[in-house]
C-alpha cells in the first residue's frame, strides 16, 4: 500500500488502529509485527510508535478514553451528588450504551479471546488498570467534597470492574447468550456499588452503609446460659450453691 504522506492527527491513528486490530484479530497478536501494521496502514513504523509507543497499545487504545471517563465523573459530577453515585452512573451509561469499555458488546468477542490468548497483552491490561487506579486515587486526593478514603475507593473500584469485565468476557467467550450475560453483567455492577458504599465511600446512607431511620448491622445475641450448663464448665462448682460463689462463674463474660 503507499504511503499517504500524513504522520500526524487522530485519522492517521484511527487507520493505525484499524489496521492493527484487523491483523491481530486475524492472526494473533503475537505473530503480527509493528512493521506489518504499518504497511498496512500505509505508514512508516516511526509513525505507529508515534501514536503508540507500545505495541500492546494498539490493541488496548481505549485507555485514554478510560482516563477521561474517571476524571469526569469526579470533576463534573452535579453538586450534590457524591463520587461513588457519580461512578455508578457512569458504569451504568456504558453497560447501556453497550460502550466497548462496558465489555457487553458480543462483537468484542474476537477482541476478548485475542486479549487473553497473549500473555503480553494481559500483562499490559494489567498495568493500565493500575495506571486507572492511579489517576482516580489522584482525581480523589484533590477533590474538596470527597471524605471516604481514595486509595480504597479507587482500589476496590478499578479491581472490582475488572472483576465483573472479565467474568462477562469469560461468559461471552464461552457461548453464553449475550442477553442474559449483560442483564448479570448489569446486576454485578450494581452489586459491586452496594459493596463500595457499605465499605470505603461515605454518601448519603452515612458511613458503613447505614441509611437515615435504618438501623445498622447487629451482633448476633448472645444466648444466655443456664446455670447448670456454666457450673459443668468449672471443675471447682460441684453444687449449684458452689457455682453461685465461684467468681468464674458469674464473671460478666459467661453470660
Amino acid at each position: 500500500m503507499p504511503r499517504t504522506g500524513e504522520r500526524g492527527g487522530p485519522q492517521t491513528r484511527a487507520r493505525i488502529s484499524e489496521a492493527a486490530t484487523r491483523l491481530f484479530l486475524e492472526r494473533g497478536f503475537d505473530t503480527v509485527t509493528v512493521a506489518e501494521v504499518a504497511r498496512e496502514a500505509g505508514v512508516s513504523s516511526v509513525t505507529v510508535f508515534k501514536h503508540f509507543p507500545r505495541k500492546e497499545d494498539l490493541l488496548l487504545d481505549r485507555t485514554v478514553d478510560a482516563v477521561e471517563l474517571l476524571r469526569a465523573a469526579v470533576r463534573d459530577r452535579t453538586p450534590g451528588v457524591d463520587v461513588t453515585e457519580s461512578l455508578r452512573g457512569t458504569a451504568l451509561r456504558l453497560v447501556d450504551g453497550r460502550h466497548p469499555l462496558s465489555g457487553v458488546d458480543e462483537r468484542s468477542v474476537p477482541f476478548f479471546r485475542t486479549v487473553a490468548a497473549s500473555p503480553a497483552l494481559v500483562a499490559r491490561a494489567r498495568e493500565i488498570a493500575a495506571d486507572l487506579q492511579h489517576t482516580l486515587t489522584e482525581e480523589l486526593a484533590h477533590d474538596p467534597a470527597f471524605e471516604g478514603d481514595g486509595p480504597l475507593l479507587a482500589a476496590f473500584f478499578i479491581a472490582g470492574y475488572a472483576t465483573v469485565l472479565m467474568e462477562t468476557a469469560r461468559r461471552l467467550i464461552a457461548g453464553e447468550p449475550p442477553s442474559s450475560v449483560v442483564d448479570d453483567h448489569r446486576a454485578r455492577v450494581e452489586h459491586l456499588f452496594v459493596a463500595l458504599r457499605s465499605g470505603v465511600a461515605p454518601g448519603p446512607e452515612g458511613p458503613g452503609g447505614e441509611s437515615p431511620g435504618r438501623e445498622g448491622p447487629r451482633r448476633p445475641a448472645r444466648r444466655r446460659r443456664s446455670p447448670a450448663a456454666r457450673q459443668a464448665d468449672d471443675p471447682r462448682c460441684t453444687s449449684l450453691a458452689d457455682h453461685r460463689r465461684c467468681p468464674s462463674c458469674t464473671s460478666p463474660s459467661n453470660d
